[in-house]
Order: structure tokens, then sequence, then C-alpha cells
């Protein structure tokens, strides 16, 4: 007896032992990953609106190609994602620009301790924007150097070195040191 079967998302058809690459269905693809796709766009872009667009937009880039898809289309679509919000920020914008601080921001109202939280946020926001895409990619998406790089379109060593000058810059963050500097006060 022949048997089949299909991953959700691997795209691989099974019969009897060989593996045959098929196209994965889009609407199971976007039902699984959207997800996971929708927090790598909200670390790039740090703001939710923004993530949506640009998981949308990657999408349908994505569906108009699909037929060429084979295997595992993750990847794929990824990279859709990076490239769009590459060009995104390629653009000259000159809509809104965003403030440091709020014009009712005088007064107490206990958000002290979230702000603190967000001193990591604040600092990644800082980074040049390839070095963002690195950290996100390598330390939130857990993807290898060789992984990164395929993604990015540039070499290991590329992803090497700006992971290095991300985290050397995170390292020296006012935001950071500060905290660092608080805890190390509080321990003695």
């Amino acid at each position: 007896m022949v048997g089949q079967g299909m991953g959700a998302l691997t795209g691989e058809l099974t019969t009897s032992g060989a593996a045959v690459t098929t196209s994965v269905d889009f609407d199971e693809f976007v039902a699984a990953r959207s997800t996971g796709l929708l927090r790598t766009a909200y670390l790039l872009t740090r703001d939710h609106a923004l993530a949506e667009d640009l998981l949308q937009t990657a999408l349908a880039k994505a569906w108009f190609s699909w037929s060429r898809v084979t295997g595992h289309p993750e990847p794929y679509v990824r990279k859709i994602l990076l490239n769009t919000y590459n060009s995104w920020w390629r653009r000259r914008w000159n809509g809104e620009h965003a403030t440091d601080e709020l014009p009712e921001s005088g007064v107490p109202d206990g958000t002290d301790a979230v702000d603190a939280g967000n001193d990591l946020w604040d600092a990644m926001g800082r980074l040049p924007r390839r070095q963002r895409a690195v950290v996100v990619l390598r330390y939130f998406e857990d993807l290898t150097e060789a992984q990164t790089a395929d993604l990015l379109g540039c070499s290991v060593g590329t992803v090497k070195s700006q992971t290095s000058k991300a985290l050397a810059k995170l390292r020296i963050d006012p935001a950071l040191a500060e905290d660092t500097h608080e805890t190390t006060e509080e321990r003695a």
C-alpha cells in the first residue's frame, strides 16, 4: 500500500518513501505562519500598524508569484518581507515625524516602570536599519548566520560584522548603560 501525506508547511508529498516537491496552499501557509511573520515585521518596524501593512504587502507580493514557489515557502516570503521593508525606507518620507516627547508629558502618571522596560526597545530603534534587521533575525527569530545572510542577500562575514557592531552599540547605549549602573549599585 502506498502511503501519502503532506505536512502542513513542508510542501513535500511522500509516496512510498520518496519525496516529491509540490506547492503549498497559500491560504494554509498564511493561516499557519502569519503570526510569526507579523512578529518579525513588528520587530523591524517597531509599529503595529506598519507591521500589519508590511506583512499584507509582502503576502500580496508572494501571492502573485505563489505558483513558482516549491518546497518550504517561508524563507521566500520572509525575503519578500525584508525586501519590502528595505524599499519602504529607501523612499523619501514626507509625512509625520515622531518626536521623543509628548506635549503633555510633565504629569507623573506611574509609567516610569513601563518606560524602564522599553529601554531595550528604544535602543534597538536607534540602531541602523540593517543592524536592527540582523539582530532581529539572529536573536529574535533564532536564525543561523547563514540563513540571515541568505535572507539579507549578503555574506556571512557581513552578518557577523553587522551583529558585532550592533551589539557594541547596544552595550554603550546610554539608556541600557544607566540600567546596568543602577542594578550594580542596588546589588552593592
